[in-house]
């Protein structure tokens, strides 16, 4: 394959193959398409993420922090920590981590419960959407507006965030749904703030809860969402692992992990080169963009066999670089994880015969993967 010749349309539907063959020239490589060096290389991919000195998110050209404004995602070194700081002992407390999982438990079991006697559903719009949005409303305490006016806000910003990639405006309903949010965030914080933000709304100000509380939602709702399809999608896709999970229920937190690590929910993440440097046989230079392809690394066929097959017997499937490394490493790593096993747990106990229908259409996304259509059938009781 030409890199030359890649699309964005190819990265987009499938990037997978272009992917192994931006490998096969090296760990980092030039990809046209992308204006930028893509690294697909395990090993390479950890060190950009680890080193915050030579690749930074510190840069005009990041998107997400021209909406949002500083946070924990669009800065390094000591404003990094300082607005990170305040909610790791939330993300890290066991205790709060199985109380929301019994909470997504029942949330999950509804849904379903919901569904189950029409027989037929996209379960990424009507299952693994709505739980992660709800999750999210429920760890603000945003409800109400509630999940749905949560989801609206995060489609808009994130529509606002693809028109500043592509050189336009970011548009009235990104900045009206920046202000709603704001508001909504700034009411809980004067009468009853969630645990979540407590420590937040002691050291930070208002508008840098409001804007680390926007990165919360962003990972809260599209990685656990696509964490959640994805899963679902592999299975339905993989029958002898479907049977495998349904007779032994332990391996459900392993197909997660499997597919976690064979298509990440966010596919890469970007830096920004700070200095001139020779990386792994690249040449960069001071100001060049450089795309981390979590998808890539995770197929690293020097880390992992046969790495395009998803494989419950995986022995090293945790080497998988979808959560990210270094110090933007992300802090839902374990509520994400828990709210994919139970969206699978919840569709395997409500659906008998599940298969996917007509209209199913795989993972989708350049930077954001998750199914087109996760179109299913199943017989209701």
């Amino acid at each position: 394959m030409n890199l030359a010749d890649v699309t964005l349309e190819e990265l987009t539907v499938d990037p997978h193959a272009a992917l192994a063959a931006a490998r096969a020239t090296g760990p980092i490589t030039w990809l046209p398409a992308l204006d930028g060096w893509v690294v697909t290389g395990r090993d390479a991919a950890v060190e950009v993420m680890r080193d915050t000195e030579r690749f930074t998110v510190e840069d005009q050209r990041f998107t997400t922090g021209q909406i949002l404004g500083p946070s924990m995602l669009s800065t390094d070194g000591p404003a990094h920590a300082h607005y990170r700081a305040p909610f790791t002992s939330w993300f890290s407390d066991r205790t709060e981590l199985l109380r929301l999982t019994d909470w997504m438990t029942e949330r999950a079991r509804s849904l379903v419960a919901d569904l189950e006697p029409h027989g037929r559903a996209d379960l990424r719009s009507s299952m693994a959407a709505p739980l992660a949005a709800a999750t999210v409303a429920h760890m603000l305490r945003l409800d109400p507006p509630g999940a749905d006016a949560l989801l609206q806000w995060y489609e808009e910003i994130v529509a606002g965030v693809h028109r500043l990639t592509a050189g336009l405006e970011v548009g009235e309903s990104a900045t009206h749904a920046h202000r709603d949010l704001s508001e909504a965030i700034t009411a809980v914080s004067r009468s009853d703030p969630p645990a979540l933000l407590v420590d937040a709304f002691r050291v930070l100000t208002t508008a840098e809860v409001v804007a680390n509380a926007a990165v919360i939602l962003f990972g809260g709702i599209e990685t656990a969402e696509g964490a959640t399809a994805n899963a679902i999608w592999h299975l339905l896709t993989n029958p002898d692992a479907l049977t495998a999970v349904r007779i032994d229920r332990s391996l459900v937190s392993t197909a997660v992990e499997e597919s976690l690590r064979l298509e990440p929910a966010a596919a890469s993440i970007d830096r920004y080169a700070t200095t001139d440097a020779e990386f792994f046989g690249a040449s960069i230079r001071a100001g060049d963009y450089v795309i981390v392809s979590l998808a890539g690394a995770n197929r690293d066929p020097a880390v992992f066999a046969d790495p395009d097959r998803f494989d419950l017997g995986r022995s090293n499937v945790r080497a998988h670089t979808t959560f990210a490394v270094g110090p933007h490493a992300c802090l839902g790593i374990r509520l994400a994880r828990a709210q994919a096993i139970v969206g699978i747990e919840a569709v395997l106990d409500g659906f008998d015969r599940i298969r996917l229908g007509d209209d199913a259409a795989g993972p989708l996304g350049l930077v954001f993967r998750k199914p087109g259509c996760l179109d299913t059938t199943w017989i209701p009781r």
